[in-house]
């Protein structure tokens, strides 16, 4: 197998054709980045890096919890929102315990992890189940919902986070749910735990996305099955008091669809890490480089999409490559439409790679697509924007929030736009220079996580206070 390495040049190869699907770098789900280590994770510090203390701008230092049914970086953008707002709360000022069920995240050496054992069903299968967990009515309920093709880890780590809270009330001014939406959270709430719950978006977009795509009767069956949990978190959401999401477009579909009132839920962008995202001017650009960042399985990242423009693209540019960063399945569809459309020589898939090498990956491309049918904010995106690439992005959710006029907008589910788009890019180097260079101030100026920690702090002081009367 020929990886992607960490070295300045060349960390894409110079033919990536040499890197089959048999040959795929494929170590883990979902990749969005992987820290290499504390090192890798806290680099970027430099003099327009998150400074502020709570106690130099005037507020109060909150002892706060911040939850996560499953958190490492690999978890999409949950883990990556649990890394960076614990680090830019804590460089607020803030003392922050990330309380995670596994996978566990990878965070600021500051920020203490308890950690929350699940049975991890997805890593260690249904046969990990030993005599203790038959003790466990939590430990019963996760391991039965895998063995029905459920999906209970936000259930069964609502129930183990609510017992360690309860021995621990008096440790924390605040608890931040991040979107377990849990039965456990509401008891959390109604004791009288000043509780926050961030909803990226609502996972009901995610099934209708699946239930479109899926080709019989018997897999939107499964599907159904899967998404049993949002039963729960549409009840939960609606007796919650205290709901943030990352954008205006799940503002309004959470409301939409979890029958909330707007005025209910708090919009609180995301932030994009530039001192970690930005261009590097000695890395070469490729001029023939597609890149996309994406789970390559998921209906909702519009992949199909991605490959049937990759195509289309090809009939023009027979020498283009594609480097799709995500997890191919193996025996998957996406693997099977790539060999019915003879891309499998001018496509890698690479996962596990760590957050330096996904910078350097995207100085060296000649642009990325990002394809998706549905985005409650886009982090690919902004930090390919950061990094100063080139953009074409299909309008799906809050991708046109994110992207304003600094990247070329498509509609969604739609190959030839996306590969007319791409094409326009293509053939005019001085234009994809431009618009690498206004993508970047774009995100610099209207996205950072010093401002969303400012933005947090407030909304948690006007909670706590009121909790306080």
């Amino acid at each position: 197998m020929r990886s992607f390495e960490c070295r300045l040049s060349p960390l894409v190869p110079a033919n990536p054709s040499e890197i089959n699907l048999k040959e795929a770098a494929i170590k883990q789900p979902d990749t969005v980045h992987f820290f290499e280590s504390r090192s890798d994770l806290d680099s970027h510090t430099s003099s327009d890096s998150l400074v502020s203390s709570a106690s130099a701008s005037g507020s109060r230092a909150l002892r706060i919890a911040l939850l996560g049914y499953r958190s490492d970086p690999y978890s999409g953008g949950q883990g990556v929102y649990i890394h960076y707002l614990s680090k830019a709360l804590t460089d607020a000022g803030h003392r922050v315990d990330v309380i995670s069920g596994p996978p566990y995240p990878r965070l600021d050496p500051r920020i203490k992890l308890i950690k929350l054992p699940s049975l991890d069903l997805f890593q260690n299968g249904l046969d990990s189940i030993r005599p203790r967990n038959l003790l466990s009515i939590t430990d019963l309920i996760e391991w039965i919902s895998k063995l029905t093709g459920g999906f209970a880890e936000p259930y069964s780590f609502g129930r183990r986070a609510l017992k360690y809270l309860l021995k621990h009330r008096d440790e924390y001014d605040l608890i931040h749910d991040n979107q377990s939406l849990s039965f456990g959270m509401l008891k959390i709430q109604n004791l009288g735990f000043p509780l926050v719950t961030t909803i990226h978006h609502p996972i009901t977009s995610d099934l209708r996305i699946a239930l479109s795509d899926a080709p019989t009767w018997q897999a939107r069956l499964l599907i159904w099955r899967w998404h049993s949990f949002l039963k729960m978190q549409v009840r939960v959401a609606r007796r919650l008091r205290h709901v943030v999401t990352v954008s205006q477009c799940s503002q309004k579909d959470i409301a939409s669809d979890f029958a909330l009132s707007l005025d209910r839920i708090s919009v609180i962008y995301n932030g994009i890490d530039t001192n970690v995202f930005k261009p590097i001017p000695e890395i070469k650009r490729h001029s023939n480089l597609v890149m996309a960042t994406a789970s390559a399985d998921a209906p909702l990242k519009g992949v199909r999409y991605l490959l049937e423009a990759f195509a289309i693209l090809l009939q023009k540019y027979p020498n283009l490559e594609l480097v799709l960063v995500g997890k191919l399945h193996q025996g998957g569809n996406t693997e099977q439409l790539i060999k019915d459309l003879n891309l499998i020589s001018n496509i890698s898939f690479v996962s596990g790679i760590s957050t330096t090498a996904l910078v350097k990956m995207y100085a060296q491309a000649t642009l990325v697509i990002v394809p998706s049918v549905y985005e409650g904010f886009g982090l690919p995106a902004g930090e390919a924007m950061s990094c100063g690439v080139a953009v074409v992005s299909t309008n799906g959710g809050a991708l046109p929030e994110i992207v304003g006029d600094s990247a070329m907008i498509v509609p969604t589910r739609d190959s030839k736009a996306l590969a007319n788009a791409a094409s326009k890019l293509l053939e005019k180097p001085s234009l994809r220079e431009v618009m690498g260079k206004e993508a970047r101030e774009h995100i610099r100026q209207r996205f950072s996580w010093e401002a969303c920690a400012k933005n947090m702090t407030k909304y948690y002081e006007s909670i706590v206070a009121n909790a306080d009367d």
